[in-house]
């Protein structure tokens, strides 16, 4: 059996398990799946924190979304306030080191759970947004998409002065605020049919599109090697995937800081931190 396809791997010291990660990606055309732990360096924090299972808020669902006023009311709120965030935030060194590594071929496609859009913004513009981006708004009536940055203009003519600078940044770009402050806020609805606007990414409580989920599945299936980057795989929306690849028998390398769902099936696990990690794979493989 090859030394890839042993589940449950653990790696030795750092640099040996980087080499062996680095002999991984030389068989060219692996999957990157990649989740918050890769954009942490970007500034935007995950909910599970450094050990995988603190969560560090709860998200709303889509069911609170599309069935209270107040709930979009407070969800609008607190996303406006954190938008500048993830508006400018900028891909790390670990987003440009996967999009290196895929234009030299040792990448062939990348699937995040990331909302940030800074996978495309590193240049891995076919990227598969599997939940979404936050860079988009869908009307829930009409089904028109259209800027974020389009709905913030129209939110700012309603809300002037809103914004606190030095809010706390939540994950998925919104920030925390008191109740009271959030109970005057005035949200806007879509300019073609006065619908219902939110933004394009899947809440917890509603699924990724099917398309979206075979087209990752063709693109595991197709892959020399799955390489889970940043991700606890607590969700089964990307656990999924690695256990579709294990049962294919298709080597499985988690690189995450903190335990995941998927260690048991992952052929090489690391603990390290992603940015400085992917960097040095990539000059490795001379995609430096």
């Amino acid at each position: 059996m090859d030394a890839f396809e042993r589940p449950g791997g653990q790696a030795g010291p750092p640099g040996e398990g980087l080499e062996t990660l680095v002999r991984l990606l030389d068989r060219r055309g692996a999957v990157v799946l990649s989740g918050a732990g890769l954009s942490t360096e970007s500034g935007i924090p995950d909910y599970r924190g450094a050990t995988g299972r603190h969560r560090s808020g709860t998200p709303m669902t889509y069911q609170e979304f599309t069935g209270s006023a107040d709930a979009r009311r407070r969800y609008w709120a607190r996303s406006h306030t954190g938008w500048p965030a993830i508006a400018g935030a900028r891909p790390n060194s670990g987003h440009h080191a996967v999009d290196r590594l895929r234009r030299t071929g040792h990448v062939a496609a990348v699937i995040t759970q990331n909302v940030d859009g800074l996978h495309h913004a590193a240049g891995t513009r076919e990227a598969v947004e599997l939940h979404g981006g936050l860079r988009r708004v869908v009307c829930l009536d009409c089904r028109r998409t259209s800027a974020r940055a389009e709905l913030d203009r129209r939110l700012e003519e309603l809300n002037r002065g809103f914004r606190r600078p030095g809010a706390e940044l939540r994950p998925d770009g919104d920030a925390r605020l008191p109740q009271p402050l959030m109970d005057g806020f005035r949200i806007a609805a879509c300019t073609d049919c006065g619908g219902v606007l939110k933004p394009d990414v899947v809440f917890f409580g509603e699924n990724v599109p099917l398309p979206r989920v075979e087209h990752c599945y063709e693109l595991v299936d197709a892959a020399s090697s799955l390489v889970v980057l940043g991700s606890s795989l607590a969700v089964l929306s990307g656990l999924r995937f690695v256990r579709r690849a294990a049962r294919s028998r298709l080597p499985v390398a988690i690189v995450n800081q903190g335990p995941t769902r998927g260690d048991g099936l992952a052929a090489l696990r690391l603990d390290l931190p992603l940015g400085p990690a992917m960097t040095e794979v990539a000059r490795l493989l001379g995609a430096g």
